[in-house]
């Protein structure tokens, strides 16, 4: 049997569905659920709208939508926004992150959305020492 290989959706293409296999890279647009066994690496310029499940991810581009995976990278052209839910994050300097994030113990469970905090930064707590 030959051996599985990475899955790419070209710079220049859009795809609307389901994408299930081991790795992929997105270089254009897509837009639904991708679940993979393996790595999602999606490009600077890229755009997608989806609900990941994947072992590891690292996003160059824009992504909106749900994260869940084990290790999370995301480069310094990253902009995510949704639920984010890895057991390993890591945020390069310029990367933009505006999401519900549960990082650390408790991987497999599916990310509660939460309001977003119109107030901040906040004032500091009552009895509080500024530093």
């Amino acid at each position: 049997m030959e051996a599985e290989k990475t899955t790419f959706i070209d710079a220049q293409a859009e795809f609307q569905g389901k994408l299930q296999g081991r790795d992929a890279r997105i270089l254009g647009r897509f837009r639904g659920d991708i679940e993979l066994t393996g790595r999602l690496a999606t490009a600077e310029g890229s755009k997608v709208e989806a609900r990941l499940k994947a072992d590891a991810a690292e996003i160059a581009g824009e992504f909106v939508g749900e994260i869940l995976v084990r290790n999370l990278t995301l480069t310094a052209t990253a902009r995510v926004e949704g639920n984010v839910q890895a057991e390993f994050l890591s945020m390069r300097e310029g990367a933009w992150l505006q999401a519900a994030v549960n990082s650390g113990g408790g991987l497999l469970r599916p990310a509660e959305p939460r309001a977003v905090i119109s107030d901040w930064p906040r004032p500091p707590l009552k009895g509080a020492v500024a530093s």
